[in-house]
């Protein structure tokens, strides 16, 4: 391990501990090195990070959402629309069309500064962009749910973000 290594790896861990964090540390064959954690958030309550520090980057990784179970076209539109606006990373999809945010830095980038904004914009991103996720790619699964809570009386505060269209498609069904 070089040492701007070294002190970028002083740099990510005194910005973990922090933020009160709790992570796992890993080291690769490779000599680089990874941190994972997660980030708390309020509408994706957790948002699993990973950074891979590098010689020469760190690469920063989160996931946001499994694969939409429909209207994919409609769900990666929305996201590489919201693309032109991020900062420090991009919204991807896996081989399976999981969702994640990812970004690289130039090693020489690493500050504790430099980590609030990336990671407090993928905090920020993940979460903003969570409902609008769910709505356009499990609508589906959410009315199902909503039916069959309030059909067994049960409680739907869990999906209290989507009320509102869901009880608008309740109405227009009544018609």
């Amino acid at each position: 391990m070089s040492g701007a290594q070294d002190e970028r790896e002083d740099v990510v861990r005194g910005w973990l501990k922090s933020n009160d964090l709790t992570w796992d540390e890993a080291s690769l064959p490779s000599g680089d090195l990874v941190f994972s954690f997660s980030l708390p958030g309020e509408r994706k309550l957790q948002t699993p990070v990973r950074l891979d520090l590098g010689q020469h980057a760190l690469g920063v990784h989160a996931f946001v959402c499994r694969r939409p179970d429909e209207n994919f076209e409609t769900v990666y539109r929305w996201l590489l629309e919201r693309n032109l606006r991020l900062y420090g990373v991009a919204f991807g999809i896996d081989r399976l069309g999981d969702i994640y945010l990812d970004g690289r830095l130039p090693l020489a980038m690493v500050s504790s500064d430099e980590l609030d904004r990336l990671l407090g914009s993928v905090l920020t991103y993940a979460d903003e962009s969570f409902n609008t996720i769910l709505e356009l790619g499990f609508a589906s699964s959410i009315r199902k749910e909503w039916e069959w809570r309030k059909l067994r009386g049960e409680s739907t505060a869990n999906l209290e973000a989507f009320r509102g269209w869901l009880e608008a498609g309740e109405d227009e069904a009544k018609d």
